[in-house]
């Protein structure tokens, strides 16, 4: 059975619960970090030094870094279509979730954590502005990629969605001037109708679930 460590509004702990859900694997999440604490605790640093969520373990197997948990996850427990075995098709999928890596997720947590995570007073107005402008930028490109294909990567779901659509819950919620990109949102629109990721992305900022999130 696989156990995940970590906080259920974590976004980086969404991402591996998104796929586990979506492939209906027995699983266990046990609450750590933020207010739950135990980062430095001797037995969580055997797993991780690093003291970040989240962490797997499958047996013996101990790994962290959200995107290498898909990986595994896919690889020993998915399909075909989710983490293909042709390498070409791969390397396709692998490079969206690369520029997530790369583009996406970095100015989305800045700017998440400039708006959520930040006293009003002590926004750094001109940081806020760069962030803003570097997520516009991001969620364009995917807009623009959206408009070619169904899903981020391929006409079918992939690791490559998982690893760039669990932020777009905080994009889309967050207090913020969006352009119009009618490709994006009917991605966005298609994502919360799908029961894993109701149930483990739409976790408002304080870990409540978004009423209704959790409906069949």
């Amino acid at each position: 059975m696989l156990t995940i460590w970590g906080r259920a509004n974590s976004a980086n702990v969404q991402k591996p619960m998104w796929l586990i859900a979506e492939l209906g694997l027995e699983h266990e999440r046990i609450d750590v970090g933020g207010p739950f604490g135990g980062l430095d605790q001797p037995d969580f640093l055997a797993m991780n030094p690093n003291k970040l969520i989240p962490v797997m373990q499958d047996g013996d197997l101990v790994l962290w870094e959200s995107h290498a948990i898909l990986r595994y996850i896919a690889e020993i427990y998915g399909n075909d279509a989710l983490w293909p075995v042709d390498a070409e098709a791969r390397a396709r999928i692998d490079m969206w979730i690369e520029w997530s890596s790369s583009s996406w997720i970095p100015a989305m947590t800045q700017l998440f954590m400039g708006i959520i995570r930040t006293p009003a007073d002590k926004r750094d107005k001109a940081t806020l502005e760069r962030v803003y402008g570097a997520v516009t930028i991001a969620a364009k490109r995917a807009d623009s990629q959206l408009a070619t294909h169904p899903h981020i990567a391929t006409d079918r779901m992939t690791l490559a969605d998982i690893a760039f659509g669990t932020l777009l819950y905080r994009y889309f919620t967050l207090e913020i001037e969006r352009p119009d990109m009618p490709n994006l949102e009917r991605y966005y629109t298609a994502l919360t109708e799908r029961n894993a990721y109701r149930t483990h992305v739409m976790i408002n900022y304080d870990g409540l679930r978004v009423p209704g999130a959790e409906r069949p």
